[in-house]
């Protein structure tokens, strides 16, 4: 787990820059906050809105990433004054915050922006019973909002926006469809259930904790599609808050809140958050585990009670998410899986097609999105056949044939980079065998979804014909995934 972390690809250092950036600009929000004399409370606030911020928001341009920023306050404030006035009305609190939660799901079906702005009400709501926040200490809330999201947006677009330099990156939409035949409103109702059952039993555990219980169910929720995704990632969620919580017993403990060290591990647990979020659900929630304890060490409440309640709400939670999907309109991982593949596939045949284009002259053709759009989707394979490969899938042969289709996908992108890397020579040029062989690469594409038959024509290509190199590699992994895909008998990679 730690090799897969410290190890894993990190092209163009984009984590790294992602990490520090949010560092920045999380450390400036709290610096703003504190220097306009806000109290703990608010301070605390501001640096939890400046890492939303920084985190959900995911528009694909630079852009759509502002408006999205700018929206967040005109979310999350009303949110905050409800989840304030009903701090002592437990019912209609309750009751709001489970509506809360299934509208914050329901918005993903709009992108991207739908998704942030759910998150951000979710977490405001989630962020007043952190704090208890009541009606007379809304005025600071508010500036604290406001202020750190101004700061967290002069980081992001000004002081280090670092995507100006790069092609937008496509963050695939979720499978469409429409009433509860859309993903994304069967997963509302699976939310709100989830977080309903969550609710009850946590409150039975702990009158003033159970909102740990809500919380762990709605980040069960986020980023998953399908039944197996989302059991996957509950049980990653435990894992890596056992781990946090073992770590705080060590760490976080003995600090008894002082202000320097736990502000230098704040700061490293914000970085780690964001460094190990695309690479391991397990060591985020280890950061956000440990960031949870330091905070509420530096409101005095931390002990070693309370981080076996945290660990008793959580498991509350991640048993809520696993009984929703189960039980409550289920999303299968075949249905999903498939999708994305396909999805895939068919991107690989857009940038295949948009570098020839750019090979042979054509004006405009520019196949770094569509690379950048393949990378965004070939992280949704991986999130969707997590299920078949993890350790505890008895079905082995699944698992195989699971592990070859994204070693074979993993072939496809890196043959697409190296084939993009070349039509960005301005030397490279275009010949007739590079275009039959393109659409030997769009016939195999149409093949592996269509259910048709792939056959690969052998090819030779010197060290001075670098395109066609790519070409043939990238036939050669097509033709192959055929088999994995589909079984001798026919069933697709992961069953009905």
């Amino acid at each position: 787990m730690l090799k897969r972390v410290f190890v894993a690809s990190d092209p163009g250092r984009a984590r790294l820059r992602f990490a520090m950036r949010a560092v920045l600009g999380i450390g400036l929000a709290v610096v703003v906050c504190s220097l306009a004399g806000h109290s703990l409370v608010g301070a605390v606030t501001g640096g939890l809105a400046a890492l939303l911020a920084l985190f959900t928001v995911t528009d694909a341009t630079v852009r759509g990433q502002a408006v999205t920023t700018a929206l967040l306050p005109a979310v999350g404030l009303p949110v905050l004054a409800a989840a304030a006035e009903l701090h002592d009305h437990p019912v209609a609190r309750d009751l709001t915050f489970l509506a809360v939660v299934g509208a914050g799901v329901y918005a993903r079906r709009w992108g991207p922006r739908g998704h942030s702005l759910g998150v951000f009400a979710f977490m405001t709501f989630f962020v007043a019973q952190f704090l208890h926040a009541t009606t007379d200490q809304l005025p600071e809330l508010y500036a604290a909002v406001l202020l750190s999201v101004l700061a967290a947006s002069a980081v992001r677009f000004g002081l280090w926006c670092y995507e100006r330099r790069l092609p937008p990156a496509a963050v695939p939409a979720p499978p469409g469809g429409t009433g509860l035949a859309r993903v994304t409103t069967r997963q509302a109702v699976q939310a709100t259930a989830g977080a309903g059952f969550a609710l009850v039993v946590g409150q039975l555990i702990s009158g003033q904790r159970w909102y740990w219980a809500v919380g762990a169910t709605w980040w069960i929720f986020v980023n998953t599609t399908s039944r197996g995704e989302t059991l996957v990632r509950g049980f990653r969620r435990v894992l890596g808050t056992v781990i946090g919580i073992g770590l705080g017993l060590l760490v976080a403990v003995p600090l008894h809140g002082a202000p320097l060290p736990t502000a230098v591990l704040v700061a490293a647990c914000v970085f780690g958050i964001f460094y190990t979020a695309a690479v391991s659900y397990t060591w985020m929630m280890l950061c956000v585990t440990l960031l949870a304890e330091l905070l509420y060490g530096l409101l005095g409440v931390l002990s070693p009670g309370l981080l076996a309640l945290r660990l008793a709400e959580t498991g509350v939670g991640a048993l809520g998410a696993a009984l929703a999907v189960i039980l409550v309109l289920p999303v299968t991982t075949h249905a999903v899986t498939d999708a994305w593949i396909q999805r895939a596939l068919r991107c690989v045949h857009a940038c295949t097609a948009e570098t020839a284009a750019r090979l042979a002259g054509a004006e405009g053709a520019d196949p770094a999105p569509r690379v950048a759009e393949l990378e965004q989707l070939l992280g949704r394979v991986r999130l969707s056949v997590a299920p078949l490969v993890h350790p505890l899938n008895p079905m082995l042969g699944r698992k195989r044939r699971a592990r070859r289709v994204l070693a074979l996908l993993d072939d496809c992108a890196r043959e697409i980079r190296g084939l993009v890397a070349v039509a960005a020579d301005p030397e490279a040029s275009h010949d007739a065998r590079l275009a039959a062989a393109c659409w030997r690469v769009e016939t195999a594409v149409e093949a592996l979804t269509g259910g048709g038959t792939v056959s690969v024509q052998p090819g030779h290509a010197s060290a001075a014909e670098p395109a066609l190199a790519h070409l043939h590699g990238l036939e050669r992994a097509l033709a192959e995934l055929a088999a994995p895909l589909r079984s001798p008998s026919g069933s697709p990679l992961v069953g009905a």
